[in-house]
């Protein structure tokens, strides 16, 4: 996830979603990811504090600064690099679940409070953002050391 002042994804030349101040998701689900694990991740999006306060401190959430959600599906994300010279991406759902759970998450966080933007579940996408801070997190959900995807 990425902090953002402002974020766009295109689909053949057409913007499909736009959003100003927020986070920008790019979301991948992993084979043995749960229900569980997509809403504790949903939820961590939603209350992390990293969006800056009077004082310049990561103390605010982007519900806190009224911001928004531009969730991407990407599933090159599960791609395990350390093998050989071609990533392999066994470690990633099957399509029909990983649109499922993608639908969820966004759907958990819009239940939140959070407006959402989304891309097309495996079109082929062009994202465009304006980083802010930089700031990015990876954020697995508190199971993924025992999956052995790492």
């Amino acid at each position: 996830m990425q902090r953002v002042k402002q974020a766009a994804v295109h689909v053949d030349g057409n913007c499909v979603g736009r959003i100003d101040q927020g986070w920008l998701i790019l979301f991948a689900v992993h084979r043995d990811d749960t229900i569980e694990d997509l809403r504790w991740l949903a939820d961590k999006c939603v209350d992390l504090r990293a969006f800056s306060d009077e004082q310049g401190k990561m103390n605010r959430s982007v519900i806190d600064i009224g911001g928004e959600m531009l969730i991407v599906s990407q599933f090159t994300l599960a791609g395990d690099c350390r093998k050989g010279r071609r990533p392999s991406f066994d470690n990633a759902a099957e399509p029909s679940i990983a649109k499922q759970y993608y639908e969820m998450f966004c759907e958990h966080v819009a239940q939140r409070g959070v407006p959402v933007q989304k891309g097309i579940f495996q079109a082929d996408m062009q994202v465009s953002l304006v980083n802010d801070g930089p700031v990015t997190f990876v954020i697995d959900p508190p199971t993924t050391s025992t999956k052995g995807n790492k």
